[in-house]
């Protein structure tokens, strides 16, 4: 239950405080599904990849069995954080359109086209992460403090549309601003001006996902013969 409280309670603490700020003056922009879209995509880049640093040692005994994998319990681990956030986006987005605070999305297949490819960055992020956490422990030391440094580079907390027109290119060069700005045309596309490539948030994807695959047998390969 607390996989799907805890991203629902963050999102709805940020969402609270930026009403409180009276934040949605600033703009025609809808500031609490501003606020729900930025940090549910943050959750999905910056959550799981924690999930899998150093996970092999607390599943060890599990991968004594035969059919039991190190992919098995990086995928497992991962599939769990990714549905709990998904979930509780899902059910914050139906609460407060039931409750009449925010409008139901203008595009909701652009919004699970957008939660999905954001989805699958964070995950192949994972993999990567996750795997060279078990190289070395300056992985672990780093991920954290570089996680608070991508944050306010995410898209989280701005649009790109707002930036200056020498800034945006830089902005885009970070795969999950191309996310969470298609999750947000999708919300409320009708009042900005988008600005993400899908093709070029695929492309990061499958390579980050193939790194992460072969990362991951590496690992494997070394604890099956370790």
């Amino acid at each position: 239950l607390w996989m799907f409280v805890e991203p629902m309670v963050f999102t709805l603490f940020v969402a609270g405080l930026w009403t409180l700020l009276d934040m949605g003056h600033v703009s025609s922009i809808p500031i609490v599904a501003f606020a729900v879209t930025g940090y549910s995509s943050v959750l999905m880049w910056r959550n799981v990849p924690s999930r899998l640093i150093r996970a092999v040692e607390p599943n060890a005994a599990l991968m004594y069995h035969r059919y039991v994998r190190l992919m098995d319990v990086y995928l497992a681990r991962a599939l769990l954080e990714v549905v709990g956030v998904i979930i509780s986006f899902a059910a914050l987005t139906m609460a407060m359109w039931m409750a009449g605070v925010i409008a139901f999305p203008e595009d909701p297949l652009k919004v699970v086209l957008g939660t999905l490819l954001t989805a699958w960055f964070g995950v192949a992020l994972a993999l990567n992460v996750g795997a060279l956490s078990e190289r070395g422990e300056l992985v672990e030391k780093v991920w954290q403090p570089l996680s608070y440094i991508l944050f306010p580079l995410s898209g989280a907390a701005y649009l790109v549309d707002a930036l200056p027109s020498y800034a945006q290119p830089y902005a885009l060069l970070f795969p999950m601003v191309h996310g969470t700005e298609m999750v947000r045309d999708g919300y409320f596309g009708s009042v900005f001006i988008a600005h993400y490539s899908v093709g070029y948030l695929l492309s990061v994807n499958l390579v980050l996902t193939l790194l992460g695959l072969a990362q991951t047998r590496v690992v494997a390969a070394r604890i099956h013969t370790g």
